[in-house]
């Protein structure tokens, strides 16, 4: 009788599992809150297993990583211009990102999920202009 009352209790956690992952929406806009060109919101404190879906909300944009800015092991990728993208995040770490066109208009965000165990790998990336100074914002929320 134990064994089967611990197998449905184990059945259901694994059935729980995915309920629990969150979907995140960033629009990616020519005009917004912070300003014009940008990712809103341009961070965002996920966990692993979360999906982060970017709405192409205004033309011309797309979603890209940013070379040394990936948690290890995660491949780099570069969405379609004008389509949404669903990135599963499935790796602790931060994941820098950009929107190609707009990079040098400041056009990037800041993905944390789980714990930040990359901080100084991706703050070591150079960064200039606007885009530096939106990530030094987005730096400051990492917890």
């Amino acid at each position: 009788m134990f064994s089967k009352i611990m197998m449905a209790t184990a059945a259901l956690a694994m059935m729980a599992g995915p309920a629990l992952a969150e979907t995140y929406e960033v629009k990616m806009l020519n005009k917004g809150a912070a300003g014009s060109m940008i990712f809103e919101p341009d961070f965002v404190a996920a966990q692993p297993g979360d999906t982060i879906r970017f709405v192409a909300t205004d033309k011309g944009h797309n979603v890209e990583s940013i070379k040394g800015m990936l948690p290890d092991g995660v491949k780099k990728f570069k969405s379609k211009m004008n389509k949404d993208f669903d990135l599963v995040v499935e790796t602790e770490g931060l994941y820098g990102l950009k929107c190609t066109p707009h990079i040098g208009m400041g056009m990037v965000a800041l993905i944390q999920v789980g714990k930040a165990s990359n901080l100084e790998t991706v703050r070591a990336v150079k960064q200039r202009g606007k885009a530096k100074q939106r990530f030094d914002a987005a730096f400051a929320k990492v917890k």
